[in-house]
């Protein structure tokens, strides 16, 4: 009998599953993430799961995890703050790609050198860049690193990411290594994400890895990928970015194990986000731009799906604009009043008491702040008034109302939230379904003192958003439902070639979720079912599925979709070259992860394919190995396009792509 275990680290719960190849899941446990220390979220899922499949540690011949806190750091704007080295571009192309807004006010450096489009180079120079490079250091988490055409020819991406290495000893992402595609500067940018998120994900493996040992596993560990493959722990560390869409990838894997279905739209709702993905014949179509997460347009190869910042732990606010106040959620997560009630116990009960009982009501009240428990280094490079600010709030929830002494803070707050070094928590939809009775895993006092204090705001007309906490309560459910619905239909538009972020909000469409009749009316339906997971999916889907005509299923453990997916996936690398003819009866092969093949020239079309051929064989199955596969299976594919010139066939281009698959490897 070979056992797995699987976990998925969410923004809220940290969910395990003990899966056999024959029975399926054995027994599942969730435990609350703690992101001071993941560790110990890690181990309480873990003891509990064990526990429960009443199985020891060396039983475990293969441990897999999924995680959505690449993805909630970038739709929330967190990771830490990094250096971008450029080579051979200009301070121009920062305004491409978004590059500019996502350094933010992070260091960039500019330095000759580079390569053209057949990977000859410019002479590198890196003398200015060395004299910044210590008092850099000691300011940053990472360093990212970009040169122009690095993947026709690596060589000095590589010379730079040396350099800083052996200078500093910190972490270094060079962009050849994420991908072989064209655009400098997108590619820029997902090096400067990837480099955010490095202390993100290697805190979570090691987190893990602690745990494995406490329990005697020594079962290797592998990680998903957006792709819904999987890779080794130290292929995830070197590149984080291909872990953003990972929750949301395996939940899909597990939709297909879990539910039975080959064609459905999957969504899965968690604490900070909402993804949406369509199923086709059992399979997740792959993004050929790249992920788009928090409205960057990454070039990592993912499944083709919509992130929305909408969740049980979303935050509530009043939307102002269009006819009148309405409820309005996310995109950013707060801690939940009854979880920080839970964790924390009679202090945050008395100081939401005291608001209640006060005789003018703050603008902050029912609001706290505490650190999140992050690494002293992720806070360099504060600003002035963000590092006294940070310097006021404790390890323990303190309320707003204590912390800010005025408003012009709040935004300073926003932006270490965003840093991800303080935690914000107010009220949320998991506090209104515990207002309601539907939820009691958590404080509902908490939650109802939360609710009577947002009831009571006055919206610009100088009424009560809403009469009590329990009218308050019902319509943020029933908002969340709407926005559930409207996120799908957003979604399956989108699906069909159509602008879906403006038809799912119009009129027509409105009229329809709405039901309203009148001499035309409207109706909606899909063509396939509705899957919901997550541990909210059976409060939201049902009345979602039913607002757009659609039958909504939720599966047996729904709520760990994402650990079963995590253990029942496959290692799957891919390896692609180009050739060229940059010349009558010369052709040449480049691409930044087959460098013992760049450089060679080949006197016909067909020999330059069968060596990109066959260095991408031996690449892939060499990256395979390193991504933790065991036996592997290769497949190539050409893709060669040409045209008639003068009545003869010229190659206009040609790239060749090996792809390596197979099950991780074993322990047992």
């Amino acid at each position: 009998m070979t056992l797995s275990l699987g976990i998925d680290t969410g923004g809220t719960y940290t969910d395990a599953v003990i899966h056999d190849e024959i029975r399926g899941v054995i027994a599942k446990a969730k435990a609350l993430t703690t992101r001071h220390d993941l560790a110990e979220g890690i181990g309480a899922a873990m003891d509990a799961v064990l526990r429960e499949a009443a199985t020891a540690g060396g039983d475990i011949g293969l441990v897999s995890i999924s995680t959505t806190l690449a993805t909630n750091a970038l739709v929330e704007g967190q990771g830490g703050r990094i250096a971008l080295a450029m080579i051979g571009f200009s301070e121009s192309d920062l305004d491409k790609a978004g590059l500019r807004g996502a350094l933010g006010g992070d260091p960039v450096f500019f330095m000759p050198g580079g390569h053209d489009a057949q990977g000859r180079g410019a002479e590198l120079d890196t003398s200015e860049f060395e004299m910044s490079l210590a008092e850099t250091a000691e300011t940053v988490s990472a360093f990212a690193v970009a040169g122009y055409f690095a993947v026709r020819n690596p060589e000095h991406e590589i010379a730079v990411s040396e350099l800083i290495r052996a200078r500093t000893g910190l972490p270094v992402t060079a962009s050849h290594e994420l991908t072989g595609k064209l655009d400098g500067p997108r590619r820029a940018l997902t090096t400067v994400l990837n480099a955010r998120l490095i202390s993100m994900i290697d805190r979570l493996i090691a987190a893990t890895e602690s745990r494995m040992e406490a329990h005697d596993i020594a079962a290797p560990l592998m990680v998903v990928r957006g792709d819904s493959s999987l890779v080794s722990a130290g292929f995830a560390r070197q590149r984080p970015i291909e872990t953003i869409l990972s929750g949301p990838a395996a939940s899909l894997v597990g939709a297909l194990h879990l539910a039975g279905t080959q064609s459905a739209i999957v969504s899965d709702i968690g604490g900070t986000t909402t993804d949406i993905a369509v199923l086709d014949e059992g399979r997740p179509r792959i993004d050929p731009l790249g992920a788009t997460v928090g409205g960057h347009r990454t070039m990592v190869d993912a499944v083709a799906m919509s992130t929305f910042g909408l969740g049980g732990d979303s935050e509530v606010a009043i939307d102002e604009q269009g006819g009148g106040p309405k409820i309005a959620l996310g995109p950013r997560r707060l801690v939940p009043l009854s979880l920080l009630a839970a964790q924390f116990g009679e202090p945050v009960l008395a100081a939401l008491d005291r608001q209640i009982r006060a005789t003018h009501p703050d603008r902050h009240e029912g609001r706290f702040a505490m650190r999140a428990g992050v690494p002293d280094r992720l806070a360099a490079g504060l600003s002035r008034s963000e590092a006294e600010l940070y310097a006021r709030i404790s390890g323990k929830p303190q309320p707003l109302t204590a912390i800010l002494k005025a408003n012009a803070e709040q935004a300073t707050l926003g932006r270490l939230a965003a840093r991800g070094l303080v935690l914000i928590s107010g009220f949320t939809p998991s506090d209104a379904q515990h207002v309601a009775g539907r939820y009691s895993h958590w404080n509902a006092d908490a939650a109802k003192a939360g609710a009577t204090l947002f009831a009571r705001r006055k919206d610009r007309f100088g009424d009560p958003v809403a009469p009590d906490a329990a009218t308050l309560s019902e319509r943020v459910v029933e908002r969340l439902i709407r926005l559930s619905a409207e996120r799908v239909l957003e979604t399956a538009l989108g699906e069909d070639g159509l602008d879906g972020a403006a038809l799912a909000t119009s009129p027509l469409a409105a009229r329809a979720l709405d039901g309203k009749s009148g001499i035309a009316r409207f109706a909606l339906t899909l063509d396939r079912p509705l899957v919901g997971l997550g541990a909210g999916a059976g409060a939201y889907y049902p009345q979602a599925g039913a607002l757009l005509g659609t039958p909504a299923v939720v599966p047996d453990h729904a709520d760990v979709a994402n650990a079963v997916g995590a253990v029942v996936g496959q290692v799957r690398v891919s390896v692609s070259a180009e050739i060229a003819q940059p010349a009558e009866g010369r052709y040449e092969v480049t691409g930044a992860e087959i460098a013992g093949a760049i450089g060679r020239v080949y006197s016909s079309q067909e020999a330059a394919l069968e060596a990109a051929e066959n260095a991408c064989r031996d690449a892939a199955e060499a990256k395979a190995a390193a991504a933790g596969a065991g036996a592997v299976q290769v497949s190539v594919r050409r893709d060669i396009r040409s045209a008639m010139v003068e009545n003869r066939e010229q190659l206009v281009s040609a790239v060749v792509t090996a792809t390596a698959s197979g099950r991780p490897a074993s322990a047992l």
